[in-house]
């Protein structure tokens, strides 16, 4: 089938951001520097939690998963949309083009069943604190994280098989910034309402999941703590956000498609750019054990320099 489809469309050409060449051009710099900050961002959090023994816990493990998982996200369209800013024709190989679905919907899988499992831990923390080590053990957060990847690859094969078994026939335009399920699908030849079906089912499960899991965990939070208003703000306002962020436009795109391009790629961003940038700040400026972490490293770095050059 992909062979049929490339027989037919071999290639797609994006549109970009917008068609003013003055404004892509402007448009270079702030996208390059928010490409190197995802990047050094997330793996400098990776690093800081493997090397200090004092974040070697589940909530910890978990946050470098979604680090993780965040620079894999980013670097999948980030990249070449940024140097697509300077080029004229902007085009994707059909073979890159399913290649790109498949991750965006991986990675973005992934981190949807890591946001959950994060608010899992915090619930067990605040509501069974006596029995956290025994509940979040070691080889729990390993299965844990387990989980999310072979629920991400299922969610993103289903995903690019449903595109695969659509023959399309053009035009080859996509007016974006990079390869998603709506914009292909609407080259189709054929009907695909039965697929938009299967995709938003897909999709919306995720959807679900994550508002019965943190309704459920905010509600336990409140009944069981004395404080548990403010306890459950406090504790679960990070993850509140980051849900939104990421979630909120994923909503409108695939659950409530509002066929406004302008607006689509609006959102779009915020769950494949602005997020994984914000993801780090987010939990970092508000996790003083992160902060002092972090502290510990540079002045072990500063160390070793200078007894370096003493030496």
């Amino acid at each position: 089938m992909e062979e049929g489809n490339q027989s037919v469309v071999s290639e797609f050409m994006f549109q970009g951001l917008c068609t003013s060449k003055e404004l892509q051009i402007f448009l270079f710099l702030p996208f390059s520097t928010i490409c190197l900050m995802t990047f050094v961002d997330n793996l400098f959090v990776v690093v800081v939690i493997i090397t200090d023994h004092h974040l070697h816990s589940p909530m910890y493990f978990l946050l470098a998963n979604l680090s993780f998982v965040d620079f894999c996200l980013s670097s999948v369209t980030t990249p070449k949309l940024t140097t697509d800013l300077l080029q004229d024709s902007k085009t994707i190989s059909f073979g890159s083009c399913m290649m790109q679905i498949l991750s965006v919907h991986f990675f973005g899988a992934v981190e949807i069943v890591t946001l959950v499992m994060m608010g899992y831990d915090r619930y067990v923390a605040i509501c069974k604190p006596l029995h956290y080590s025994s509940i979040m053990g070691r080889q729990k957060c390993i299965g844990l994280v387990w989980v999310s990847w072979i629920i991400g690859f299922l969610h993103s094969i289903i995903q690019v098989v449903i595109i695969l078994c659509s023959p399309l026939c053009g035009p080859k335009v996509l007016d974006s910034f990079f390869c998603d399920i709506p914009l292909v699908a609407k080259l189709a030849c054929v009907d695909t309402d039965t697929f938009a079906i299967v995709i938003n089912v897909n999709s919306g499960i995720f959807f679900i999941l994550l508002m019965i899991s943190y309704t459920y965990i905010l509600l336990t939070v409140f009944l069981h703590s004395k404080h548990g208003a403010s306890k459950a703000l406090s504790t679960c306002t990070s993850h509140i956000i980051v849900v939104v962020l990421f979630y909120g436009p994923c909503i409108f795109i695939y659950l409530w498609a509002i066929n406004i391009t302008w607006v689509d790629k609006f959102l779009s961003m915020f769950y494949i750019i602005i997020t994984p940038v914000l993801n780090p700040a987010t939990y970092t400026l508000r996790n003083k054990e992160i902060k002092n972490a972090i502290k510990r490293l540079v002045h072990g770095l500063s160390g070793r320099s200078l007894a370096s050059q003493l030496a």
